[in-house]
């Protein structure tokens, strides 16, 4: 149940192929990855898919797992202290965000942001020798910090990162060109993360296939009423602007276009 180790395991049903327990949602259940053993909630006991990932659940969790997920979490407190204090003695430029002890072993992961490569040997063997416990690293970007904190996006709905789950999808300056707002500016369509908001994603496909067919900008082509030069394009009303070489400028329809 960490959130920076979310991960959606999807089965065709809710009976596992290595085990004949059935899972309900709301179960609290044992979960494999890569970090080892952890805590997780069946949040769908029926999903339709082609994945046979099947081997991610264990287990269901037992009273004493729960006993130690809960131990655990106040235990992190003491840690991130300890982290905060040492990254602060190291004068390491990067930003902690949260720590994590796994079940079973009980590793810890700790979780930053940093705009570059950080030399955190030295952190790593100061808190393994402080916790006896193994300690690794893990950095993410601002989106995943942002999914973490929540919030509200411009639109006054909240942030598409927290209200989808998964994976985050990866957002290109080439969504905002196709959908001709780049020039609006970064500040304008990046969201509270600093980086290219999520929405983009979402109608860039229809605008892929709105644009076929139209001409590109600054591009000179003809029309009836002669030459000109692109200045304008409507994927929407699937029309085009055009400055003549008189200096006339006019609209026409895509399929004016000769």
């Amino acid at each position: 149940m960490f959130k920076y180790l979310v991960k959606l395991y999807d089965w065709e049903n809710p009976r596992l192929c290595s085990s004949s327990t059935e899972f309900s949602v709301g179960d609290r259940v044992i979960v494999s990855s890569d970090f080892g053993n952890d805590l997780g909630v069946i949040s769908e006991a029926r999903v339709e898919t082609k994945d046979e990932s099947t081997n991610a659940i264990v287990r269901k969790a037992t009273v004493r797992d729960n006993e130690v997920f809960d131990e655990n979490a106040r235990k992190k407190v003491e840690i991130i202290k300890a982290c905060q204090g040492e990254i602060h003695k190291e004068s390491l430029e990067m930003k902690l965000i949260d720590a994590h002890i796994t079940l079973g072993k009980g590793n810890i992961l700790i979780v930053f942001t940093a705009d570059g490569r950080v030399d955190f040997r030295d952190l790593v063997k100061n808190l393994s020798g402080a916790f006896h416990r193994s300690v690794r690293m893990q950095q993410i970007g601002s989106r995943d910090e942002a999914r973490k904190l929540g919030g509200c996006g411009i639109c006054g709905k909240e942030l598409c990162c927290v209200r989808f789950s998964g994976n985050l999808p990866s957002i290109s300056t080439e969504m905002a060109k196709i959908q001709q707002i780049s020039h609006r500016g970064s500040d304008r369509i990046s969201g509270l993360c600093g980086r290219l908001m999520c929405c983009l994603s979402y109608e860039v496909d229809q605008y892929r296939e709105l644009l076929k067919g139209m001409p590109e900008m600054h591009s000179i082509i003809r029309t009836e009423k002669g030459k000109g030069l692109v200045i304008e394009i409507n994927a929407l009303s699937q029309k085009i602007k055009i400055k003549l070489d008189d200096g006339q400028i006019i609209t026409v329809e895509k399929n004016e276009i000769k």
